[in-house]
This record gives structure tokens, C-alpha cells and sequence, in this order.
């Protein structure tokens, strides 16, 4: 799964939402109007192409927003990074930064 390209896990996932919906008797026209989109939406989902929120849509209309806790399960702070912020929350990551000498300026 490691080496699997983000085109080819999107259209997986597409594949896996129209087998559930499929599993459930549901047409696309009804699966669009239980999430509130249009048909040609979960069309798209179906291939992959899908927003974020579209697709949390037809899983709410799907009835499988239980399986996001298995897809993407909460994610504790580390007790390191914890100890590092003092206990506060880390808003933002901080990024790579260079290892270029930093003159320290004479005042």
C-alpha cells in the first residue's frame, strides 16, 4: 500500500463508496439526495473525484461515518511533543529549517 499512487487510492476509495452504496440498494440519484448534492457528484465520487466535504456527505448518507475512526483514527499528542510545548496545544508545524550559521547580531 506504501507505493500506491494517490490517483490510484482515490479511485480505490471511489470504487469502495459505489460498492456501499450499491451493497445498500441505493440509486445515485437517492444517495445525492439523502447527502444533498447533485447526482453527477457522486458520479464523480465514485471515480475518485471527490472534495473532503462531499465525501463525508455520502458517507453521513451512506451510513458509514463510523468507519472514519478505523480510516483516520484521532491522533494523540505525543508525550514529547507535549513536554517540548509546555502543555500547550500545537496550533501549526513548524516546517525544516536550515542549519545556515545565524549571526548573532552586535548590539
Amino acid at each position: 500500500m506504501k507505493e500506491i499512487t494517490a490517483k490510484a487510492l482515490t479511485e480505490e476509495i471511489g470504487a469502495r463508496l459505489k460498492q456501499a452504496r450499491l451493497n445498500r440498494d441505493l440509486t445515485q440519484s437517492e444517495v445525492a439526495a439523502l447527502a444533498g448534492i447533485a447526482r453527477k457528484t457522486v458520479l464523480n465520487a465514485e471515480k475518485g473525484k471527490v472534495q473532503l466535504e462531499i465525501l463525508i456527505a455520502i458517507l453521513i448518507a451512506l451510513d458509514l461515518t463510523e468507519q472514519l475512526n478505523t480510516f483516520l483514527p484521532k491522533q494523540d499528542i505525543s508525550p514529547l511533543q507535549l513536554a517540548k510545548l509546555q502543555g500547550k496545544k500545537r496550533q501549526r508545524a513548524s516546517g525544516i529549517r536550515s542549519s545556515k550559521d545565524k549571526e548573532t547580531p552586535e548590539w
